[in-house]
């Protein structure tokens, strides 16, 4: 899901940073509100550092196209959607200037997509099955979260004039349910394990 520079219009690209830094914006806001807020920063960059690691790594799929999971989801549920979001912004700025993924003037878009609405789905989602079962809420949060950033990048897409709807829906929509599925089902264990090895990590304050 890493947008090149060049692939979106120029003049779009600085509307999507524009939404980006009133996120951002509203993340510092909120922060600067807790008390607890130099353990939350701390937490944010341990998520971000798991994140920029975890999500540069290439895993071979049936489709032919490697892998990369998001881990977005999994920071949405721990440490709520905004900081999520910012945990996005950190990834692809890093990714952008050490790994060369993405672009500079696509970090805006990027962190649209994988970020706000990857992370908003994802825990609304989350929250709305939570009393139903745990391990429902954790995959359906993140099957949806990604599901719902694919159908976001592709309507940018469109909106680019990049490609056909048709084009976008034969090759993102199969391989993304394929990534959604693997990283819903990784996310259950992973939370199942964090709450048997350190269940405080479950309680951790969110914005």
């Amino acid at each position: 899901m890493h947008l090149p520079d060049g692939i979106i219009p120029l003049w779009q690209t600085v509307i999507y940073w524009i939404i980006t830094l009133i996120f951002l914006a509203l993340y510092l806001f909120k922060l600067s509100k807790e008390d607890k807020r130099e353990k939350m920063i701390i937490n944010t960059a341990i998520i971000a550092a798991v994140t920029i690691a975890a999500s540069s790594l290439s895993i071979p799929s049936p489709f032919g196209v490697p892998i990369h999971f998001f881990i977005i989801p999994l920071a949405a549920i721990l440490l709520g959607p905004l900081t999520a979001v910012t945990v996005a912004f950190l990834c692809f700025t890093v990714q952008f200037l050490f790994l060369g993924m993405g672009g500079i003037t696509t970090i805006g878009v990027n962190t649209v997509t994988m970020g706000i609405v990857m992370s908003f789905s994802t825990y609304i989602f989350y929250k709305l099955t939570l009393d139903l079962d745990v391990k429902l809420s954790i995959f359906s949060g993140t099957f949806m979260g990604i599901i719902l950033a694919t159908v976001a990048e592709i309507l940018i897409l469109i909106g680019a004039n990049v490609a056909t709807l048709e084009l976008l829906l034969t090759t993102l929509i199969p391989f993304y349910l394929f990534v959604a599925v693997i990283e819903g089902v990784t996310n259950v264990f992973i939370i199942n394990f964090i709450s048997k090895i350190k269940p405080e990590m479950l309680k951790l304050d969110k914005i």
